[in-house]
């Protein structure tokens, strides 16, 4: 079986507020911008990997209004899955990323798992981490 990622999706709550996050901060590139049905997504991609695509959607598109009312408390208290993303220099780029105001969770350390990562909060809260090594 031959296997690719090509989609992986991030809940947030302001799209706008998010999109400049991940465009203006984290450098992705805007694929797609779609408003239907009173929500909107956008589709995301890094420079480096145009085939995997991050879709920022709101939690109520396309669920219950208790559901999406569950999922944002989750997403508010940072309750929800990690995105990581791999860089050649973490310190670097962390350096850039909480110069753009973006709230800490962990500053660059070496892990004993061989990697050496940082961790801070996109605008609704969810947690992006930086890995460099392995």
């Amino acid at each position: 079986m031959d296997l690719s990622l090509s989609h992986c999706f991030v809940t947030v709550n302001d799209p706008d507020e998010s999109l400049a996050f991940y465009r203006d901060v984290l450098g992705l590139d805007v694929r797609n911008d779609v408003s239907a049905e009173g929500f909107r997504w956008v589709t995301l991609s890094p420079p480096s990997q145009p085939g995997v695509e991050i879709v920022l959607v709101e939690p109520h598109a396309g669920r219950s209004a208790d559901d999406g009312d569950a999922l944002q408390t989750l997403m508010v208290k940072g309750a929800l899955n990690a995105v990581i993303f791999r860089t050649a220099n973490v310190d670097e780029a962390f350096e850039k990323i909480r110069a753009a105001g973006t709230e800490v969770l962990q500053e660059p350390v070496d892990q004993p798992y061989g990697v050496r990562d940082c961790a801070f909060r996109d605008p609704s809260g969810n947690m992006i981490r930086l890995s460099q090594g392995n």
